[in-house]
């Protein structure tokens, strides 16, 4: 695990991605010899079953789509999966990422015309 978070620590800042890159979150500059990196995985890392939050919404430096889960800083794409949340839920995921996608098609779609009036 050392190696390869060493691997994706470089791979970030070469180009052509280092140019979007805006600064490391975690575990941060401080993590640099293998006993810290040991020290750093030992502490955060866990078993992800059910994951999420890897597009977190919000309107914070580290949020990626708004409430209306559009990807921030680009006209037309949506996010509407578990990733969207910024951790597992304590409930069933599949509702969730079901309630989630059903508000998204809400919000996408335009609303139905109403009928102005019905005969029999």
């Amino acid at each position: 695990m050392v190696l390869g978070a060493r691997f994706f620590r470089t791979v970030l800042a070469s180009e052509p991605i280092s140019r979007y890159i805006v600064g490391e979150y975690l575990p941060g500059a401080g993590v640099q010899s293998d006993d810290d990196w040991r020290a750093y995985i030992r502490a955060n890392a866990i078993g992800v079953y059910h994951p999420a939050g890897t597009c977190k919404m919000g309107n914070d430096p580290m949020a990626v789509v708004d409430d209306g889960l559009k990807v921030h800083g680009l006209d037309g794409l949506y996010v509407a999966d578990a990733s969207i949340m910024p951790t597992v839920v304590s409930a069933n995921l599949n509702a969730t990422c079901i309630m989630i996608g059903e508000r998204a098609a809400e919000m996408i779609r335009p609303p139905p015309e109403r009928c102005q009036s019905v005969s029999v």
